[in-house]
């Protein structure tokens, strides 16, 4: 055991094991959240909150995927990183379309609806964002993981902005300019995913 330690491997193993309990975690939230968010969201008409909840789909998998890589090599968690970067590009697309469709079709959203599951998601993304702040510098992997984190804190407050705006306005205008703000900061966050993932790409091949 001494010697384990002495190398540092244990050290390494218990922090792999934490990394793993904490993803682990914020993957289950992540997931049932997704079913709650995209049914209210359908059920309410609203952009937002169904963009939300592919936001939570796709952390999800980001986490599930993350949890595989968490006790490999450096090069694979920067493969890790650049599938994410690829996912949060397609719902970012997604979204994006979602709202063209609202624009060329409006409905008006149930304001009530999104803005109890917008609060209802920014406490479950407020409790997966303290989860993983301590592990944010650990390693390319988990650093992404927490960049997908702070991105449904921004989404989240977001919705509830939209909530407030259908409200005010009697109209679905802000919630569809929520979703392509939405749109846009997954496209954003996924660029900057991509681009670390292949910079590390390229020092490990």
């Amino acid at each position: 055991m001494a010697d384990c330690c002495s190398g540092k491997s244990c050290e390494i193993d218990a922090l792999r094991e934490r990394q793993s309990s904490t993803l682990k975690i914020v993957l289950a939230i992540n997931a049932v959240m997704f079913v709650v968010e995209l049914t209210a969201g359908l059920l309410g008409h609203s952009i937002s909150l169904v963009a939300d909840s592919l936001d939570m789909l796709g952390d999800a998998m980001v986490y599930a995927f993350s949890l595989y890589v968490v006790a490999l090599g450096a090069a694979m968690k920067a493969r890790a990183a650049l599938f994410k970067g690829i996912i949060m590009a397609a719902f970012g697309l997604f979204v994006l379309g979602q709202a063209i469709y609202r624009i060329a079709y409006p409905q008006l959203p149930v304001f009530e609806t999104i803005g109890a599951i917008g609060l209802l998601a920014l406490t479950a993304n407020g409790f997966c964002f303290y989860l993983l702040w301590r592990h944010r510098a650990d390693d390319i992997n988990m650093s992404s993981v927490w960049l997908c984190s702070r991105n449904d804190i921004i989404a989240n407050i977001s919705v509830l902005f939209a909530a407030a705006g259908v409200w005010l306005t009697h109209s679905g205008w802000p919630d569809i300019i929520v979703g392509l703000a939405l749109a846009a900061l997954f496209l954003r966050s996924a660029m900057y995913v991509l681009r670390e993932a292949i910079k590390e790409l390229r020092q490990h091949s």
